[in-house]
């Protein structure tokens, strides 16, 4: 094991990395029950969306460990589940199998750029200021991300965002998530994330906030696998209605590009915590975690599990000490025990992991100083970034502020030939994207 994961060369050891992939999975553990609830209004019958998530997300995790190597994990991306189960599957006249078969085209699609090398060389064209700038700027999101699950903040009609109830169950236990955390890092505790989170869940039972399973043990339904391949009542096969229909294959294009670029930024974020961010931004094994990820999305729309994604949410693993393919192997087998399970597990909510994004989100802040801020085509772009992440709540929307703004600064300021050819190809493929969308 030693010689496949090299956890002692990277400053790690075993029991480290299976804390490290428990962390990270208790952080993900709330998609085992938000998908599904999700899917279910698709049309997915409860028990294959079930299936599809766990098994899914255990699967490509598995294979993100075992191919990259580094503490990465996968599972059914939120925000894209939700466009999949009310607008994907309504365009595709209710029929979720063609929706899938969407996920599955674009999946395949990102996956031959990424064979073909054009992903990783976009991410090499980045100048590093932008590089530095997504790190801080998926910090950010992170925290907030914690902060809303946890209802620290509230959405608000008159201020867009507010200060939750105080008094509210699930404001105490994010609160409750967020000092256990705190304390237990400041005194030098290993696994303060990890415990932080059960401290959380220990505290909600009595506030209502974590329900008791109503069972232990579910059964497993893989009816939703092979979806793009399944027909509906009128005998066509999803895949056969997206290759026939344009506005579905537009989709696909807008899908592909939130995919393409949600990943790199995920991938700066757990390499910073991870320490497999080179100082010029760079990370280490780009390529592999790339094609796994690519391949994730295809496996998405093959299972029913919406597209499966790189989890921002594994940068908690990779801040509790995760720092090789161990962490993602041991959070991938939990994902599929989770299959049979799942009742038990959910019992994790998202307000309980809060504590462990906000703390991830300020450790990912000491990029900020990385950034001249004195320099307008360094740091403009920069800042877009910074606060178009979590102000979108899109990563990928951030990063198109970003890379837009930077193509023009350059041309005003006639500092033109800093941009590489590849930056002019990504900055106008998200001003369709913008127009599409």
């Amino acid at each position: 094991m030693e010689k496949f994961f090299k956890a002692q060369q990277r400053g790690s050891s075993v029991g480290q990395e299976l804390r490290a992939g428990l962390t990270t999975f208790l952080a993900m553990a709330y998609i085992i029950a938000v998908n599904p609830s999700l899917l279910t209004q698709a049309g997915i019958p409860a028990t294959a969306a079930v299936t599809a998530t766990c098994v899914g997300a255990g699967i490509m995790t598995i294979c993100m460990g075992l191919f990259s190597n580094r503490p990465l994990a996968c599972a059914s991306g939120m925000g894209v589940n939700a466009v999949f189960a009310f607008s994907l599957t309504a365009i595709a006249g209710g029929d979720w199998h063609a929706a899938s078969a969407v996920i599955f085209v674009e999946g395949v699609a990102i996956l031959i750029l990424v064979l073909c090398g054009l992903r990783e060389a976009i991410m090499d064209a980045i100048p590093v200021s932008l590089r530095h700038a997504i790190s801080v700027g998926l910090g950010l999101f992170i925290a907030m991300i914690g902060l809303k699950d946890g209802g620290i903040i509230v959405a608000d009609e008159s201020t867009m965002v507010a200060l939750g109830d105080v008094f509210s169950p699930t404001f105490l236990v994010g609160l409750i998530s967020i000092i256990a955390t705190i304390v237990l890092y400041a005194m030098n505790v290993k696994g303060s994330l990890l415990l932080g989170i059960i401290v959380a869940v220990v505290a909600g039972i009595p506030l209502g906030v974590t329900q008791l399973p109503a069972g232990i043990v579910s059964g497993l339904d893989f009816s939703s696998f092979g979806a793009p391949f399944l027909a509906d009542e009128s005998g066509v096969m999803g895949i056969a209605k997206v290759v026939t229909n344009p506005t579905l294959l537009v989709f696909a294009f807008s899908l592909m590009m939130s995919d393409f670029f949600d990943t790199m930024g995920t991938a700066m974020a757990v390499a910073k915590q991870g320490e497999f961010l080179e100082p010029d931004g760079r990370v280490q094994n780009i390529r592999e975690i790339l094609i796994v990820d690519s391949a994730a999305a295809a496996v998405g729309g093959l299972t029913g599990a919406s597209s499966i994604t790189t989890f921002v949410e594994s940068a908690s693993g990779a801040a509790d000490g995760g720092r090789t393919g161990l962490t993602s192997v041991t959070a991938g087998v939990l994902f599929i025990v989770a299959a049979f399970f799942s009742p038990l597990i959910s019992i994790v909510n998202s307000a309980t992991t809060c504590g462990a994004l906000v703390f991830v989100g300020f450790l990912m802040m000491s990029e900020v100083a990385e950034i001249d801020w004195s320099d307008l085509l360094e740091g403009l772009p920069a800042f877009l970034i910074v606060a178009g992440v979590p102000m979108t709540y899109s990563i990928s929307n951030g990063i198109g502020f970003g890379f837009i703004a930077y193509v023009i600064v350059a041309a005003v300021t006639g500092q033109i030939k800093k941009v590489k050819p590849l930056m002019w190809v990504a900055a106008l493929a998200f001003l369709v994207y913008f127009l599409v969308v």
